[in-house]
């Protein structure tokens, strides 16, 4: 789906008309249109409303094939990460070296799961 159908589809959830919307996230009420017909593209500053707006990630709003994720989860999930990673600091030479691998295995993995996506 392009940013456009998403957009519709999570006004629609919200029983909001294409006013409504603009008014809930600060936008121009006549870029809406524009937006869900796909004729124009938003700004990262419109993007990043829309997301808050409506708690979505903005990989979802602005990615094709991307699972729709609540912002606010995505922001919890990083902040338990970080509290993790500060652990690090206290882990042998041979433990981060093995914890940087199996970090670049995960990456590998959800890079490759994004291109075989892209090809179905």
């Amino acid at each position: 789906m392009s940013f456009g159908e998403k957009l519709k589809l999570l006004r629609k959830e919200k029983g909001w008309s294409q006013d409504e919307l603009a008014y809930n996230a600060q936008i121009d009420g006549r870029q809406v249109s524009r937006y869900e017909n796909d004729r124009v593209n938003p700004s990262i500053e419109v993007a990043v409303k829309v997301a808050k707006t409506f708690d979505v990630s903005l990989d979802y709003l602005l990615l094709e094939n991307q699972v729709r994720k609540s912002l606010s989860s995505t922001k919890l999930a990083a902040s338990k990460l970080a509290e993790r990673l500060t652990s690090v600091e206290t882990l042998s030479e041979d433990d981060e070296k093995s914890l940087l691998h199996l970090l670049d295995a995960i990456d590998a993995k959800n890079r490759f799961k994004s291109v075989l996506a892209n090809v179905r």
